[in-house]
Protein backbone atom coordinates (compact mmCIF):
# COMPACT_ATOMS: atom_id res chain seq x y z
CA UNK A 1 0.00 0.00 0.00
CA UNK A 2 1.18 3.70 -0.78
CA UNK A 3 1.60 6.16 1.87
CA UNK A 4 -0.71 7.94 -0.31
CA UNK A 5 -3.62 5.24 -0.08
CA UNK A 6 -2.53 4.78 3.85
CA UNK A 7 -3.45 8.92 4.13
CA UNK A 8 -7.01 8.10 2.51
CA UNK A 9 -7.61 4.98 4.84
CA UNK A 10 -7.16 6.86 7.71
CA UNK A 11 -8.38 10.72 6.70
CA UNK A 12 -10.10 12.33 9.07
CA UNK A 13 -13.39 12.78 7.44
CA UNK A 14 -14.89 9.52 8.25
CA UNK A 15 -17.26 10.47 10.75
CA UNK A 16 -19.69 12.61 8.57
CA UNK A 17 -20.68 14.59 5.84
CA UNK A 18 -23.18 15.76 3.20
CA UNK A 19 -22.33 14.58 -0.67
CA UNK A 20 -25.23 14.73 -3.67
CA UNK A 21 -23.71 10.95 -3.93
CA UNK A 22 -23.10 8.46 -2.35
CA UNK A 23 -21.64 5.09 -4.22
CA UNK A 24 -20.77 1.71 -2.60
CA UNK A 25 -17.83 -0.19 -4.27
CA UNK A 26 -14.61 1.09 -5.73
CA UNK A 27 -14.40 -1.55 -8.43
CA UNK A 28 -14.84 -0.97 -12.41
CA UNK A 29 -18.42 0.64 -11.57
CA UNK A 30 -17.34 2.73 -8.97
CA UNK A 31 -14.15 4.14 -10.22
CA UNK A 32 -16.36 4.69 -13.94
CA UNK A 33 -19.56 6.20 -11.75
CA UNK A 34 -17.05 8.60 -9.28
CA UNK A 35 -15.17 9.63 -12.95
CA UNK A 36 -18.80 10.70 -14.47
CA UNK A 37 -20.28 12.39 -11.35
CA UNK A 38 -17.56 14.47 -10.33
CA UNK A 39 -16.06 15.33 -13.29
CA UNK A 40 -19.08 15.43 -15.94
CA UNK A 41 -21.68 16.27 -13.98
CA UNK A 42 -20.10 18.15 -10.70
CA UNK A 43 -21.48 16.13 -7.93
CA UNK A 44 -19.78 15.85 -4.77
CA UNK A 45 -19.57 12.65 -4.25
CA UNK A 46 -17.85 9.90 -1.99
CA UNK A 47 -17.39 6.38 -2.58
CA UNK A 48 -17.33 3.53 0.16
CA UNK A 49 -14.76 0.81 -0.30
CA UNK A 50 -14.58 -2.53 1.72
CA UNK A 51 -10.87 -3.24 0.76
CA UNK A 52 -8.09 -1.31 1.43
CA UNK A 53 -7.62 -0.15 -2.57
CA UNK A 54 -9.47 0.00 -5.73
CA UNK A 55 -9.88 -3.12 -7.84
CA UNK A 56 -12.93 -5.01 -6.91
CA UNK A 57 -13.48 -8.52 -8.57
CA UNK A 58 -9.95 -8.24 -8.70
CA UNK A 59 -8.83 -6.77 -5.33
CA UNK A 60 -10.20 -10.39 -3.73
CA UNK A 61 -10.02 -13.27 -6.53
CA UNK A 62 -6.22 -13.73 -6.18
CA UNK A 63 -6.59 -17.51 -6.37
CA UNK A 64 -3.67 -19.05 -8.62
CA UNK A 65 -4.67 -19.26 -12.30
CA UNK A 66 -7.03 -16.27 -11.77
CA UNK A 67 -7.69 -14.21 -14.90
CA UNK A 68 -10.54 -12.82 -16.74
CA UNK A 69 -13.04 -14.80 -19.25
CA UNK A 70 -13.26 -11.76 -21.48
CA UNK A 71 -10.25 -10.39 -24.06
CA UNK A 72 -8.22 -7.91 -22.49
CA UNK A 73 -8.94 -5.42 -25.11
CA UNK A 74 -12.52 -4.81 -24.39
CA UNK A 75 -12.66 -6.33 -20.88
CA UNK A 76 -11.23 -2.79 -19.93
CA UNK A 77 -12.70 1.01 -20.19
CA UNK A 78 -13.76 1.76 -23.81
CA UNK A 79 -13.12 5.23 -25.37
CA UNK A 80 -16.54 6.59 -23.40
CA UNK A 81 -13.73 7.44 -20.47
CA UNK A 82 -10.82 7.80 -22.65
CA UNK A 83 -9.60 7.41 -25.92
CA UNK A 84 -5.67 8.38 -24.64
CA UNK A 85 -6.23 5.85 -22.10
CA UNK A 86 -6.94 3.05 -24.57
CA UNK A 87 -3.87 3.88 -26.17
CA UNK A 88 -1.51 3.94 -23.84
CA UNK A 89 -2.35 1.15 -22.10
CA UNK A 90 -0.98 -2.02 -23.82
CA UNK A 91 -2.02 -5.49 -22.43
CA UNK A 92 0.55 -8.57 -22.24
CA UNK A 93 -1.96 -11.30 -22.76
CA UNK A 94 -5.06 -12.17 -24.71
CA UNK A 95 -6.90 -12.92 -21.47
CA UNK A 96 -5.52 -10.44 -18.76
CA UNK A 97 -4.32 -12.37 -15.69
CA UNK A 98 -5.37 -10.62 -11.69
CA UNK A 99 -2.39 -8.38 -11.00
CA UNK A 100 -2.28 -7.47 -14.42
CA UNK A 101 -6.58 -6.15 -14.28
CA UNK A 102 -5.44 -4.72 -10.75
CA UNK A 103 -2.51 -2.80 -11.61
CA UNK A 104 -4.79 -1.28 -15.05
CA UNK A 105 -7.67 -0.22 -12.61
CA UNK A 106 -5.47 1.32 -10.07
CA UNK A 107 -3.74 3.40 -13.31
CA UNK A 108 -7.18 4.32 -13.62
CA UNK A 109 -7.46 5.54 -10.38
CA UNK A 110 -4.22 7.44 -10.23
CA UNK A 111 -4.43 8.89 -13.60
CA UNK A 112 -7.91 10.23 -12.71
CA UNK A 113 -7.22 11.32 -9.67
CA UNK A 114 -10.02 9.59 -7.89
CA UNK A 115 -8.25 8.00 -4.90
CA UNK A 116 -9.22 11.26 -3.20
CA UNK A 117 -12.92 10.66 -3.07
CA UNK A 118 -12.54 7.10 -1.88
CA UNK A 119 -12.67 6.30 1.77
CA UNK A 120 -11.40 2.47 2.00
CA UNK A 121 -11.72 -0.16 4.66
CA UNK A 122 -14.72 0.96 5.29
CA UNK A 123 -18.33 -1.12 4.86
CA UNK A 124 -21.46 0.32 4.25
CA UNK A 125 -23.68 -1.09 7.36
CA UNK A 126 -27.02 0.32 6.75
CA UNK A 127 -28.59 3.11 4.17
CA UNK A 128 -31.82 4.79 4.88
CA UNK A 129 -34.12 6.81 2.77
CA UNK A 130 -35.79 9.48 5.15
CA UNK A 131 -38.78 10.62 3.52
CA UNK A 132 -38.88 14.41 5.57
CA UNK A 133 -35.78 15.15 4.08
CA UNK A 134 -35.65 13.20 0.50
CA UNK A 135 -32.05 12.42 1.34
CA UNK A 136 -30.34 9.03 1.76
CA UNK A 137 -28.69 8.71 5.67
CA UNK A 138 -25.51 6.43 4.78
CA UNK A 139 -23.95 4.62 8.08
CA UNK A 140 -20.10 2.71 8.36
CA UNK A 141 -18.72 0.64 10.05
CA UNK A 142 -16.91 2.96 11.81
CA UNK A 143 -19.56 4.85 13.27
CA UNK A 144 -19.36 7.26 10.30
CA UNK A 145 -22.99 8.53 8.87
CA UNK A 146 -22.98 10.75 5.86
CA UNK A 147 -26.07 11.43 3.53
CA UNK A 148 -26.70 12.11 0.01
CA UNK A 149 -29.15 12.76 -2.32
CA UNK A 150 -28.80 9.65 -4.65
CA UNK A 151 -27.62 6.19 -3.66
CA UNK A 152 -25.47 3.94 -6.44
CA UNK A 153 -24.89 0.65 -5.49
CA UNK A 154 -21.35 -0.68 -7.67
CA UNK A 155 -20.25 -3.71 -5.21
CA UNK A 156 -20.62 -6.01 -8.17
CA UNK A 157 -22.55 -9.44 -9.33
CA UNK A 158 -20.15 -11.73 -7.95
CA UNK A 159 -18.83 -10.46 -4.45
CA UNK A 160 -20.46 -11.94 -1.77
CA UNK A 161 -18.37 -15.79 -1.21
CA UNK A 162 -20.49 -19.10 -0.59
CA UNK A 163 -19.16 -20.78 1.70
CA UNK A 164 -21.43 -23.95 2.28
CA UNK A 165 -22.75 -25.04 6.15
CA UNK A 166 -21.20 -28.07 5.96
CA UNK A 167 -21.04 -30.06 9.18
CA UNK A 168 -17.81 -29.72 10.89
CA UNK A 169 -16.72 -27.06 9.00
CA UNK A 170 -14.75 -25.46 12.18
CA UNK A 171 -13.05 -28.29 12.99
CA UNK A 172 -10.71 -28.86 10.13
CA UNK A 173 -7.20 -28.45 11.50
CA UNK A 174 -5.26 -27.61 8.54
CA UNK A 175 -6.01 -24.63 6.62
CA UNK A 176 -9.28 -23.38 4.04
CA UNK A 177 -9.66 -20.88 1.62
CA UNK A 178 -12.26 -19.07 -0.55
CA UNK A 179 -11.48 -18.66 -4.23
CA UNK A 180 -13.09 -15.03 -3.62
CA UNK A 181 -11.24 -14.24 -0.91
CA UNK A 182 -7.73 -15.18 -1.58
CA UNK A 183 -4.84 -14.53 1.09
CA UNK A 184 -2.73 -11.39 -0.48
CA UNK A 185 0.88 -13.23 0.43
CA UNK A 186 -0.52 -16.35 -1.81
CA UNK A 187 -0.49 -20.36 -0.70
CA UNK A 188 1.87 -22.40 -0.70
CA UNK A 189 0.44 -25.74 -1.62
CA UNK A 190 3.84 -27.77 -2.03
CA UNK A 191 4.44 -31.31 -0.78
CA UNK A 192 0.54 -30.81 0.56
CA UNK A 193 -2.51 -32.82 0.14
CA UNK A 194 -5.64 -30.63 -1.56
CA UNK A 195 -8.90 -30.98 -1.42
CA UNK A 196 -10.66 -28.55 -4.09
CA UNK A 197 -14.60 -28.12 -3.44
CA UNK A 198 -16.37 -27.37 -6.87
CA UNK A 199 -15.70 -27.50 -10.20
CA UNK A 200 -16.64 -23.89 -11.75
CA UNK A 201 -14.87 -21.00 -13.46
CA UNK A 202 -12.56 -20.42 -10.47
CA UNK A 203 -11.84 -24.11 -10.16
CA UNK A 204 -10.88 -24.70 -13.85
CA UNK A 205 -8.31 -21.90 -13.43
CA UNK A 206 -7.16 -22.47 -10.20
CA UNK A 207 -7.19 -27.07 -10.34
CA UNK A 208 -4.23 -26.83 -12.98
CA UNK A 209 -1.72 -24.15 -11.21
CA UNK A 210 -2.20 -26.10 -7.53
CA UNK A 211 -1.77 -29.48 -9.55
CA UNK A 212 1.95 -28.17 -10.48
CA UNK A 213 2.70 -27.58 -6.79
CA UNK A 214 0.61 -30.29 -4.60
CA UNK A 215 1.63 -33.57 -3.57
CA UNK A 216 -1.95 -34.57 -4.37
CA UNK A 217 -4.89 -32.86 -4.93
CA UNK A 218 -8.56 -34.60 -4.90
CA UNK A 219 -11.25 -32.77 -7.17
CA UNK A 220 -14.56 -32.84 -5.36
CA UNK A 221 -17.59 -32.57 -8.59
CA UNK A 222 -20.52 -32.49 -7.98
CA UNK A 223 -21.75 -31.06 -12.05
CA UNK A 224 -19.62 -32.04 -15.01
CA UNK A 225 -19.42 -28.27 -16.61
CA UNK A 226 -19.21 -27.53 -20.56
CA UNK A 227 -15.78 -26.28 -20.15
CA UNK A 228 -14.61 -24.17 -23.66
CA UNK A 229 -11.06 -23.62 -24.86
CA UNK A 230 -9.94 -20.22 -23.46
CA UNK A 231 -6.65 -20.14 -26.15
CA UNK A 232 -4.84 -17.51 -23.80
CA UNK A 233 -1.63 -16.47 -25.09
CA UNK A 234 1.07 -13.45 -24.89
CA UNK A 235 -0.47 -10.80 -27.13
CA UNK A 236 2.59 -9.20 -29.46
CA UNK A 237 3.07 -5.68 -31.13
CA UNK A 238 0.95 -6.73 -33.96
CA UNK A 239 -1.89 -7.64 -32.04
CA UNK A 240 -1.33 -3.98 -30.30
CA UNK A 241 -1.75 -2.23 -33.40
CA UNK A 242 -4.15 -3.93 -34.82
CA UNK A 243 -6.27 -3.35 -31.75
CA UNK A 244 -5.84 0.43 -30.68
CA UNK A 245 -6.04 1.21 -34.34
CA UNK A 246 -9.80 -0.23 -34.44
CA UNK A 247 -10.80 0.63 -31.15
CA UNK A 248 -13.57 2.73 -32.31
CA UNK A 249 -15.14 -0.03 -34.30
CA UNK A 250 -14.49 -2.51 -31.50
CA UNK A 251 -16.56 -0.80 -28.73
CA UNK A 252 -19.28 -0.13 -30.97
CA UNK A 253 -19.75 -3.10 -31.62
CA UNK A 254 -19.49 -4.50 -28.32
CA UNK A 255 -22.42 -1.95 -27.41
CA UNK A 256 -24.56 -3.86 -30.10
CA UNK A 257 -24.03 -7.12 -29.89
CA UNK A 258 -25.87 -9.74 -27.66
CA UNK A 259 -23.21 -10.24 -24.78
CA UNK A 260 -21.41 -7.27 -25.22
CA UNK A 261 -18.38 -8.97 -27.60
CA UNK A 262 -16.56 -7.07 -30.37
CA UNK A 263 -18.59 -10.24 -32.53
CA UNK A 264 -22.06 -10.93 -33.60
CA UNK A 265 -24.24 -13.96 -33.53
CA UNK A 266 -24.27 -16.08 -36.81
CA UNK A 267 -27.65 -15.16 -38.71
CA UNK A 268 -28.08 -19.32 -39.30
CA UNK A 269 -29.51 -21.46 -37.38
CA UNK A 270 -27.66 -25.23 -36.20
CA UNK A 271 -29.64 -27.58 -38.52
CA UNK A 272 -30.14 -25.43 -41.16
CA UNK A 273 -25.87 -26.83 -42.69
CA UNK A 274 -24.88 -30.10 -43.03
CA UNK A 275 -23.31 -31.97 -40.35
CA UNK A 276 -20.36 -31.18 -42.02
CA UNK A 277 -20.42 -27.88 -42.46
CA UNK A 278 -21.59 -27.71 -38.78
CA UNK A 279 -18.36 -29.29 -37.37
CA UNK A 280 -15.89 -27.28 -39.50
CA UNK A 281 -18.24 -23.78 -37.67
CA UNK A 282 -17.63 -25.36 -34.35
CA UNK A 283 -13.49 -26.48 -34.85
CA UNK A 284 -13.05 -23.35 -36.33
CA UNK A 285 -14.82 -21.09 -33.06
CA UNK A 286 -13.12 -23.80 -30.53
CA UNK A 287 -9.40 -23.20 -32.37
CA UNK A 288 -9.91 -19.20 -32.10
CA UNK A 289 -11.00 -19.56 -28.09
CA UNK A 290 -13.04 -17.60 -25.70
CA UNK A 291 -16.87 -17.18 -26.19
CA UNK A 292 -17.20 -17.76 -29.79
CA UNK A 293 -18.51 -21.17 -29.90
CA UNK A 294 -21.61 -19.61 -28.50
CA UNK A 295 -21.65 -17.14 -31.41
CA UNK A 296 -21.77 -20.31 -34.03
CA UNK A 297 -25.52 -20.40 -34.39
CA UNK A 298 -28.56 -18.10 -33.49
CA UNK A 299 -30.54 -20.59 -31.64
CA UNK A 300 -28.28 -22.59 -29.20
CA UNK A 301 -30.40 -20.90 -26.66
CA UNK A 302 -33.26 -21.95 -27.77
CA UNK A 303 -33.55 -24.53 -29.78
CA UNK A 304 -32.74 -28.26 -27.34
CA UNK A 305 -31.79 -29.81 -30.76
CA UNK A 306 -29.97 -27.24 -32.11
CA UNK A 307 -28.33 -27.17 -28.52
CA UNK A 308 -26.94 -30.97 -28.74
CA UNK A 309 -24.69 -30.42 -31.38
CA UNK A 310 -22.79 -28.20 -29.75
CA UNK A 311 -22.98 -29.92 -26.38
CA UNK A 312 -21.71 -33.45 -28.12
CA UNK A 313 -19.00 -31.28 -29.67
CA UNK A 314 -17.44 -30.43 -26.48
CA UNK A 315 -18.45 -33.74 -24.89
CA UNK A 316 -16.25 -34.94 -28.10
CA UNK A 317 -12.96 -32.29 -27.11
CA UNK A 318 -13.39 -33.91 -23.33
CA UNK A 319 -12.90 -37.36 -24.27
CA UNK A 320 -10.27 -36.38 -26.55
CA UNK A 321 -7.86 -34.79 -24.32
CA UNK A 322 -8.93 -37.02 -20.96
CA UNK A 323 -6.97 -40.39 -20.84
CA UNK A 324 -8.69 -42.31 -18.89
CA UNK A 325 -12.51 -42.84 -20.45
CA UNK A 326 -14.00 -43.29 -17.49
CA UNK A 327 -12.93 -40.10 -15.81
CA UNK A 328 -14.16 -38.28 -18.90
CA UNK A 329 -16.97 -39.32 -18.85
CA UNK A 330 -17.28 -38.58 -15.21
CA UNK A 331 -16.40 -34.78 -16.63
CA UNK A 332 -19.16 -35.31 -19.25
CA UNK A 333 -21.88 -32.95 -18.84
CA UNK A 334 -25.29 -34.64 -19.56
CA UNK A 335 -27.70 -33.06 -17.16
CA UNK A 336 -28.06 -29.44 -18.69
CA UNK A 337 -27.65 -27.61 -22.20
CA UNK A 338 -24.73 -26.36 -22.82
CA UNK A 339 -25.03 -22.88 -21.66
CA UNK A 340 -27.78 -22.77 -19.59
CA UNK A 341 -24.68 -22.80 -16.61
CA UNK A 342 -21.50 -20.16 -16.93
CA UNK A 343 -19.49 -22.31 -18.97
CA UNK A 344 -15.98 -21.70 -18.14
CA UNK A 345 -12.79 -20.77 -20.03
CA UNK A 346 -10.41 -23.69 -19.30
CA UNK A 347 -5.93 -23.69 -20.49
CA UNK A 348 -5.15 -27.15 -19.58
CA UNK A 349 -7.99 -27.99 -17.47
CA UNK A 350 -8.80 -31.23 -18.08
CA UNK A 351 -5.43 -32.16 -19.87
CA UNK A 352 -4.95 -31.93 -15.48
CA UNK A 353 -6.86 -35.21 -15.02
CA UNK A 354 -4.10 -37.26 -16.86
CA UNK A 355 -1.81 -36.42 -13.93
CA UNK A 356 -0.64 -38.82 -11.36
CA UNK A 357 -1.55 -36.71 -8.73
CA UNK A 358 -4.59 -35.63 -9.46
CA UNK A 359 -8.01 -37.66 -8.32
CA UNK A 360 -11.72 -36.38 -9.38
CA UNK A 361 -14.02 -37.41 -6.88
CA UNK A 362 -17.60 -38.11 -8.37
CA UNK A 363 -20.11 -36.17 -5.54
CA UNK A 364 -23.29 -37.36 -7.12
CA UNK A 365 -23.58 -40.74 -5.52
CA UNK A 366 -21.42 -39.88 -2.70
CA UNK A 367 -22.14 -36.47 -1.20
CA UNK A 368 -20.25 -34.36 1.12
CA UNK A 369 -20.97 -35.01 4.57
CA UNK A 370 -18.62 -33.56 7.04
CA UNK A 371 -15.33 -31.68 7.18
CA UNK A 372 -13.31 -33.68 9.55
CA UNK A 373 -10.27 -32.60 11.18
CA UNK A 374 -8.30 -34.31 9.09
CA UNK A 375 -10.16 -33.72 5.64
CA UNK A 376 -13.38 -34.25 4.29
CA UNK A 377 -15.89 -37.30 4.47
CA UNK A 378 -18.51 -38.45 1.84
CA UNK A 379 -21.15 -40.90 1.84
CA UNK A 380 -17.97 -43.64 0.53
CA UNK A 381 -14.93 -42.57 1.54
CA UNK A 382 -12.86 -40.21 3.32
CA UNK A 383 -10.46 -37.68 1.62
CA UNK A 384 -7.26 -36.68 3.89
CA UNK A 385 -6.12 -32.98 3.62
CA UNK A 386 -3.79 -30.51 4.46
CA UNK A 387 -6.00 -28.12 2.72
CA UNK A 388 -9.24 -27.68 1.95
CA UNK A 389 -10.16 -24.83 -1.38
CA UNK A 390 -13.68 -23.99 -1.28
CA UNK A 391 -14.25 -22.99 -5.45
CA UNK A 392 -17.92 -23.06 -4.22
CA UNK A 393 -18.65 -19.59 -6.07
CA UNK A 394 -20.96 -16.78 -4.95
CA UNK A 395 -24.31 -15.72 -3.15
CA UNK A 396 -24.99 -14.05 -6.81
CA UNK A 397 -26.98 -10.53 -8.05
CA UNK A 398 -28.71 -9.87 -4.59
CA UNK A 399 -26.32 -11.50 -1.65
CA UNK A 400 -23.99 -8.40 -1.17
CA UNK A 401 -26.84 -5.76 -2.13
CA UNK A 402 -28.83 -7.32 0.69
CA UNK A 403 -25.97 -7.12 2.97
CA UNK A 404 -26.00 -3.37 2.66
CA UNK A 405 -28.91 -2.63 5.08
CA UNK A 406 -31.13 -0.51 2.25
CA UNK A 407 -34.43 0.86 3.50
CA UNK A 408 -36.46 2.57 1.15
CA UNK A 409 -39.63 4.54 1.94
CA UNK A 410 -41.30 3.47 5.43
CA UNK A 411 -38.62 1.95 6.56
CA UNK A 412 -39.15 -0.92 3.68
CA UNK A 413 -36.12 -3.60 3.55
CA UNK A 414 -34.82 -4.28 -0.12
CA UNK A 415 -34.39 -7.95 1.01
CA UNK A 416 -38.08 -7.37 2.30
CA UNK A 417 -39.36 -6.39 -0.86
CA UNK A 418 -37.44 -8.93 -2.86
CA UNK A 419 -38.32 -11.94 -0.60
CA UNK A 420 -39.70 -14.00 -3.56
CA UNK A 421 -37.36 -12.43 -6.16
CA UNK A 422 -36.15 -9.18 -7.40
CA UNK A 423 -38.81 -6.64 -8.54
CA UNK A 424 -36.77 -3.81 -10.56
CA UNK A 425 -37.01 -1.33 -13.68
CA UNK A 426 -35.04 -2.34 -16.34
CA UNK A 427 -32.65 -3.84 -13.99
CA UNK A 428 -31.54 -0.20 -12.57
CA UNK A 429 -34.10 0.98 -9.93
CA UNK A 430 -36.75 -0.53 -7.36
CA UNK A 431 -39.79 1.27 -6.42
CA UNK A 432 -40.20 2.24 -2.96
CA UNK A 433 -36.68 3.34 -3.17
CA UNK A 434 -36.51 7.00 -4.70
CA UNK A 435 -32.76 7.88 -5.90
CA UNK A 436 -31.58 4.39 -5.43
CA UNK A 437 -29.65 2.79 -8.51
CA UNK A 438 -27.96 -0.31 -9.05
CA UNK A 439 -25.19 -0.72 -11.65
CA UNK A 440 -25.71 -4.06 -13.31
CA UNK A 441 -28.25 -5.04 -10.89
CA UNK A 442 -30.47 -8.29 -11.19
CA UNK A 443 -32.76 -8.24 -14.56
CA UNK A 444 -30.41 -6.07 -16.37
CA UNK A 445 -27.87 -8.01 -18.60
CA UNK A 446 -25.15 -8.28 -16.14
CA UNK A 447 -23.33 -11.66 -15.44
CA UNK A 448 -25.11 -12.84 -19.26
CA UNK A 449 -22.63 -9.90 -20.84
CA UNK A 450 -18.57 -8.44 -20.83
CA UNK A 451 -18.93 -6.64 -17.74
CA UNK A 452 -17.33 -3.62 -18.53
CA UNK A 453 -19.86 -2.95 -21.14
CA UNK A 454 -23.07 -3.47 -19.56
CA UNK A 455 -21.30 -1.30 -16.13
CA UNK A 456 -20.34 1.55 -18.58
CA UNK A 457 -24.31 1.55 -20.09
CA UNK A 458 -25.45 1.72 -16.38
CA UNK A 459 -23.18 4.09 -15.44
CA UNK A 460 -23.99 6.58 -18.65
CA UNK A 461 -27.82 6.26 -18.54
CA UNK A 462 -27.49 7.28 -14.44
CA UNK A 463 -25.62 10.17 -15.57
CA UNK A 464 -27.96 11.14 -18.17
CA UNK A 465 -31.13 10.58 -15.92
CA UNK A 466 -29.02 12.84 -12.88
CA UNK A 467 -28.25 15.87 -15.46
CA UNK A 468 -32.01 15.20 -16.76
CA UNK A 469 -33.25 15.93 -13.57
CA UNK A 470 -30.82 18.90 -12.68
CA UNK A 471 -31.76 20.65 -16.00
CA UNK A 472 -35.45 20.18 -15.44
CA UNK A 473 -35.09 21.35 -11.28
CA UNK A 474 -35.76 18.04 -10.17
CA UNK A 475 -33.65 15.85 -7.58
CA UNK A 476 -35.94 12.80 -6.98
CA UNK A 477 -37.01 9.92 -9.53
CA UNK A 478 -38.32 6.21 -8.52
CA UNK A 479 -39.96 3.96 -10.56
CA UNK A 480 -43.46 3.57 -11.28
CA UNK A 481 -45.29 -0.24 -9.62
CA UNK A 482 -46.58 -0.87 -12.86
CA UNK A 483 -43.76 -0.31 -14.87
CA UNK A 484 -41.75 -2.22 -12.87
CA UNK A 485 -44.55 -4.90 -12.97
CA UNK A 486 -44.34 -4.61 -16.84
CA UNK A 487 -40.66 -4.83 -16.35
CA UNK A 488 -40.69 -8.18 -14.41
CA UNK A 489 -43.00 -9.29 -16.36
CA UNK A 490 -40.89 -9.22 -19.40
CA UNK A 491 -37.93 -10.61 -18.39
CA UNK A 492 -39.41 -13.39 -17.30
CA UNK A 493 -41.07 -14.04 -20.47
CA UNK A 494 -38.43 -13.83 -22.52
CA UNK A 495 -36.13 -15.90 -19.71
CA UNK A 496 -39.03 -18.52 -20.89
CA UNK A 497 -38.43 -17.97 -24.10
CA UNK A 498 -34.89 -19.74 -23.66
CA UNK A 499 -33.25 -23.35 -22.11
CA UNK A 500 -31.62 -21.49 -19.03
CA UNK A 501 -34.37 -22.29 -16.54
CA UNK A 502 -33.45 -25.68 -17.39
CA UNK A 503 -30.16 -25.81 -15.44
CA UNK A 504 -29.62 -25.55 -11.53
CA UNK A 505 -27.35 -22.81 -11.99
CA UNK A 506 -26.45 -19.47 -10.01
CA UNK A 507 -27.87 -17.76 -12.47
CA UNK A 508 -31.22 -18.86 -11.18
CA UNK A 509 -29.65 -18.89 -7.54
CA UNK A 510 -29.96 -22.60 -6.95
CA UNK A 511 -26.42 -22.85 -5.51
CA UNK A 512 -27.90 -20.76 -2.48
CA UNK A 513 -29.76 -22.66 0.19
CA UNK A 514 -33.82 -20.86 0.50
CA UNK A 515 -33.26 -18.45 -2.61
CA UNK A 516 -35.91 -17.86 -4.50
CA UNK A 517 -35.41 -19.42 -7.89
CA UNK A 518 -35.34 -16.88 -10.89
CA UNK A 519 -33.08 -16.09 -13.55
CA UNK A 520 -31.31 -12.86 -12.11
CA UNK A 521 -29.65 -11.37 -15.00
CA UNK A 522 -31.91 -10.48 -18.35
CA UNK A 523 -31.11 -12.66 -20.97
CA UNK A 524 -32.47 -9.88 -23.81
CA UNK A 525 -29.03 -9.03 -25.18
CA UNK A 526 -26.90 -6.16 -24.19
CA UNK A 527 -27.47 -4.23 -27.87
CA UNK A 528 -31.27 -4.93 -27.11
CA UNK A 529 -31.18 -3.80 -23.21
CA UNK A 530 -29.22 -0.54 -24.23
CA UNK A 531 -31.82 0.31 -27.12
CA UNK A 532 -34.54 -0.11 -24.40
CA UNK A 533 -33.16 2.36 -21.66
CA UNK A 534 -32.10 4.62 -24.13
CA UNK A 535 -36.12 4.90 -25.44
CA UNK A 536 -37.25 5.08 -22.01
CA UNK A 537 -34.98 8.09 -21.57
CA UNK A 538 -36.21 9.63 -24.80
CA UNK A 539 -39.46 9.05 -23.70
CA UNK A 540 -38.73 11.46 -20.94
CA UNK A 541 -38.10 8.67 -18.84
CA UNK A 542 -41.24 6.48 -19.23
CA UNK A 543 -42.00 4.62 -16.01
CA UNK A 544 -40.63 6.73 -13.45
CA UNK A 545 -42.23 9.17 -11.19
CA UNK A 546 -39.94 12.44 -10.59
CA UNK A 547 -40.34 15.29 -8.46
CA UNK A 548 -38.55 17.50 -5.92
CA UNK A 549 -37.71 17.21 -2.14
CA UNK A 550 -38.31 13.49 -2.08
CA UNK A 551 -41.61 13.33 -3.92
CA UNK A 552 -41.72 12.10 -6.89
CA UNK A 553 -45.29 11.76 -8.19
CA UNK A 554 -45.68 13.44 -12.02
CA UNK A 555 -44.69 10.26 -14.12
CA UNK A 556 -46.38 8.23 -16.88
CA UNK A 557 -46.00 4.35 -18.25
CA UNK A 558 -46.92 3.75 -21.42
CA UNK A 559 -44.90 0.24 -21.95
CA UNK A 560 -42.25 1.57 -24.07
CA UNK A 561 -39.88 -1.27 -22.88
CA UNK A 562 -41.63 -4.17 -23.45
CA UNK A 563 -42.41 -2.26 -26.68
CA UNK A 564 -38.65 -1.54 -27.70
CA UNK A 565 -38.22 -5.29 -27.37
CA UNK A 566 -40.50 -6.09 -29.80
CA UNK A 567 -39.47 -3.64 -32.11
CA UNK A 568 -36.05 -4.98 -32.34
CA UNK A 569 -36.87 -8.73 -32.05
CA UNK A 570 -39.00 -8.50 -35.37
CA UNK A 571 -36.48 -6.27 -36.96
CA UNK A 572 -33.84 -9.18 -36.37
CA UNK A 573 -36.02 -11.55 -37.43
CA UNK A 574 -37.39 -9.57 -40.41
CA UNK A 575 -33.40 -9.29 -41.46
Amino acid sequence: MTSEQQDQRDAPSRSAGEFDAVVIGAGFSGLYMLHRLRDTLGLSARVFEAADDVGGTWYWNRYPGARCDSESYFYSFSDRLSEDLLQEWTWSERFAAQPELLSYLRHVADRYDLRKDIQFSTKVVAAEYDDASGRWTVRTDDGGQFTATYLITAVGCLSTTNLPDFPGRDSFRGDSYHTGAWPHEGVDFTGKRVVVIGTGATAVQAIPEIAEQAAHVYVLQRTANYDIAGGNRPMDAEDGRKIKDNYREIWQTTRETGFGFPYHIANRTALSVTDEERQQIFEEAWERGGFRLGTTFNDLLFDEEANETAAEFLRARIRERVSDPEIAELLTPRDHPFFTKRPPLENGYYETFNRDNVTLVDLRPAPIQEITPTGVRTADAEYEADIIVYATGFDAMTGTLFKLGIRGRNGLGLQEKWAEGPLSYLGIATHGFPNLFMITGPQSPSVLSNMPVSIEQHVDWITDCLRHLRENGLDTIEPLPEAERDWVDHHNEVTQMTLLPRANSWWVGANIPGKPRNLYPYVGGVGTYRLICDEVAARDYDGFARGTGGAATAGEFTGVARAKFVDVVSAAAAS
